[in-house]
């Protein structure tokens, strides 16, 4: 299989390397809300989603679930192959969050070419930089922005993602994304309707007032 569209560092491996990697790729199907990793102690393999999309996220020992970043067709996901990262663990679960098709790189393997390949070590340690630094992008957020100004940012970037203002989104998904209560979710988002920011459905929100959304969600807006 030739992976030179997904992996950068593809033309700098040696064709027995290129060869060995192709044969051990494999294709997997996700259907929407599956899990495809467990956690720390599950070594799934590291995972190249091609189509849809993927979500990591945190469970909490309260039992919330916080989104930590989403995995869209071209991204790797490292943390779902944890065993090949030395002594990492991180307890880090990812579900599709659509139907998601998606290649499958046991860990062995990809272990196996860090130890051997320089430009594959190195891609790696980009890589894992940039997650640790959306995690903790993500916990300043939690810890110095308020709930509507996360929730209002949410809502932004959700609609970019769908291309349109109107959300198939339950109370409880979007709170499971913000690791906050339900009930919370629920009275900010009422909030929100009442200053004609958004327009509540039963299983939907539709943004109103984008504009006014970004002011209210500025320093907790990704960037694009």
């Amino acid at each position: 299989m030739d992976l030179g569209p997904y992996l950068p560092f593809w033309g700098e491996l040696t064709p027995a390397q290129r060869e060995a990697l192709g044969r051990a790729v494999t294709r997997r199907a996700f259907p929407q809300g599956a899990l495809v990793s467990g956690g720390g102690a599950d070594c799934t393999g590291l995972v190249l989603p091609l189509t849809g999309q993927l979500r990591a996220y945190l469970l909490t020992d309260e039992g919330k679930e916080l989104t930590l970043y989403r995995l869209f067709p071209g991204d790797l996901c490292l943390f779902s192959a944890s065993c090949a990262m030395g002594n990492l663990q991180f307890p880090l679960l990812v579900e599709a969050r659509q139907d998601t098709q998606a290649l499958l790189i046991p860990a062995p393997v990809y272990q196996a070419l860090m130890e051997e390949s320089a430009p594959v070590a190195r891609f790696t340690n980009r890589l894992m930089a940039d997650r640790f630094s959306d995690v903790m992008w993500l916990m300043e957020q939690i810890l110095s922005r308020k709930l509507d100004s996360r929730l209002a940012a949410f809502l932004v970037e959700e609609s970019r993602l769908a291309g349109g203002v109107c959300l198939t989104l339950t109370h409880d998904q979007i709170a499971r994304h913000l690791g906050s209560a339900r009930e919370v979710v629920t009275r900010m988002l009422k909030y929100f309707q009442s200053e004609g920011l958004v327009e509540l459905s039963r299983g939907g929100v539709c943004l109103l007032d984008t504009a006014g959304l970004t002011r209210l969600a500025e320093g907790s807006l990704r960037e694009k």
